[in-house]
C-alpha cells in the first residue's frame, strides 16, 4: 500500500504542487481531500462486504492519483509560507506540525478503544464524515493564499520541470547546495524518527521491559506529547537563540534519547529517554522555514511538494531499514537500531551548522556599522558642536 501510494504520489503530488503555484492552493486542497475521501469509501466497502484485503491497495492508489497526503501537506505548508513573514514562519510551521501530532494522538486514543468495542466499520464511517466536511471546507470556506491565481494547464511537463529547476537552476535568492542539503537533513531526521517509532512498541513488549497494554499506552502518549513540547520549547528558545541553535539543541537531545533507549532495561530509563526527546521535533519546522526562505513566492508549492515526497521516501526507508535491522541484531545487541539512529543524527547536526556558517546572509556574519558623524562645514559650526 505504501509503496504503491509513494510511486504514484511521486508523480501526482509534485505535478499538483507546482500547479498550485499558478492556480492557487484551494484546488490542491480539494483534490487531495477528495482523494482521501475516496480511499475511506473504498475501505468501508472492503470491510462491509468482506472483500479481499488487496482492495485496500486500490483505495490507496486512487488516493495517490489525487495528490495523496503528500499533496495535502504541500498545500498546507505552502499556504502558511504564502501568508507568513520571514520572522514568524518557523513557529507557524511548528504549529502546523503540532496539529498533525495532536490529531494522531486523538486518532490512536479514540480509534483503538472504538475498534475493540465495535469493529472496523464505524471508525471508517467517522473518517469518511470528517473527510466530507474537510473537502467542503476546502472548496467553499478556505481563503485563497496565492494573491493572483492564474489559469494553467494541469497535464504539462512544465510543472515537473519547475521541481527540477528548484535544485539545478541558480538564482540570486537561492543556493542549489542549500536546497539539496536541507532536503537531506529532513530525509535523515524523518527516517530516524519513524524508524525508531516502528520498533519501539515491540521493543517495549519484549524482555527485559515486558510492558503491558497500559504502559504501552503511556509510552504512545509520551511520543505524541513531543509535538506539543517541541512547539513550546521552540517558542521559548526563539526569544534568546537563533533558529539554527534551537535545531542543534533539539538534535543533541534526540541523540541522547536514542542512546538511552539503546541501553534501557528498566521502565524508568525508558521514560527518561522519552523525556529527553522533548525537543526532538523542532528540527523539521525550522528546516522547512529555511527552505521556504530560499525560494520565491511563486515556487512554494513546488518546493513543499518536493519536500513531501522526501518525507514519504524517508518513511518507506525507515520501515525497510529499522524493521529489518531489529530482528537481525537481537542476538548481539537488542538496542543497536537506536544507536544507529543516534549516529545518523550527527549528519543533520553537522550539515545544519555547516550550511549556516556558509550562508552569507545569516545574522552572525553581519554586524551593523556605527553611523558616521557628520563633518562640520565650517569653523563656526565646529566651535558650536564642541561647545
Amino acid at each position: 500500500m505504501n509503496l504503491g501510494g509513494f510511486l504514484l504520489g511521486l508523480f501526482s503530488s509534485t505535478l499538483l504542487g507546482a500547479w498550485s503555484d499558478c492556480v492557487g492552493r484551494r484546488r490542491l486542497l480539494v483534490l487531495a481531500s477528495f482523494g482521501l475521501l475516496l480511499q475511506a469509501l473504498v475501505s468501508i466497502f472492503v470491510v462491509q462486504l468482506q472483500l479481499h484485503v488487496g482492495y485496500f491497495v486500490l483505495g490507496r492508489i486512487v488516493c495517490a492519483l489525487f495528490g495523496d497526503f503528500s499533496g495535502l501537506l504541500a498545500a498546507g505548508f505552502a499556504s502558511v509560507a504564502d501568508v507568513s513573514s520571514s520572522d514568524s514562519r518557523t513557529i507557524r510551521m511548528a504549529l502546523l506540525e503540532a496539529c498533525i501530532g495532536v490529531a494522531g494522538m486523538l486518532a490512536s486514543l479514540l480509534g483503538g478503544h472504538w475498534l475493540q468495542a465495535q469493529g472496523y466499520a464505524n471508525p471508517f464511517w467517522l473518517a469518511l464524515a470528517l473527510l466530507i466536511v474537510m473537502t467542503l471546507y476546502a472548496a467553499f470556506c478556505f481563503g485563497e493564499t496565492v494573491r493572483e491565481p492564474t489559469p494553467a494547464r494541469l497535464f504539462t511537463l512544465r510543472h515537473h520541470r519547475a521541481i527540477v529547476q528548484l535544485y539545478v537552476a541558480s538564482a540570486p535568492e537561492k543556493s542549489r547546495k542549500h536546497l539539496a542539503l536541507y532536503s537531506l537533513v529532513i530525509f535523515v531526521v524523518v527516517t530516524v524518527h519513524f524508524g525508531a517509532e516502528d520498533i519501539l512498541t515491540i521493543y517495549e513488549l519484549s524482555k527485559p521491559l515486558c510492558w503491558d497494554s497500559k504502559l504501552i499506552g503511556y509510552g504512545s502518549a509520551a511520543r505524541h506529547l513531543q509535538y506539543l513540547s517541541s512547539l513550546l520549547g521552540l517558542r521559548l528558545l526563539q526569544s534568546c537563540l537563533a533558529d539554527t541553535w534551537v535545531a542543534e539543541i533539539g538534535l543533541a537531545f534526540n541523540i541522547l534519547g536514542m542512546v538511552v533507549f539503546a541501553f534501557a532495561t528498566i521502565t524508568p530509563l525508558m521514560f527518561t529517554g522519552y523525556g529527553l526527546l522533548f525537543l526532538s521535533l523542532v528540527v523539521t519546522p525550522i528546516v522547512r522555514a529555511k527552505l521556504s526562505k530560499l525560494v520565491s513566492k511563486s515556487e512554494q508549492g513546488a518546493l513543499f511538494s518536493a519536500v513531501a515526497c522526501v518525507n514519504s521516501l524517508a518513511m518507506l526507508t525507515a520501515s525497510s531499514i529499522f524493521n529489518s535491522l531489529y530482528p537481525a541484531t537481537l542476538n548481539f545487541m537488542k538496542g543497536f537500531p537506536f544507536l544507529l539512529g543516534a549516529g545518523l543524527l550527527f549528519i543533520p547536526a553537522i550539515l545544519i551548522g555547516m550550511l549556516e556558517r556558509a550562508d552569507p546572509h545569516h545574522e552572525f556574519q553581519q554586524f551593523p556599522r556605527a553611523p558616521a558623524l557628520p563633518r562640520p562645514k565650517n569653523k563656526s559650526q565646529e566651535e558650536r558642536s564642541e561647545h
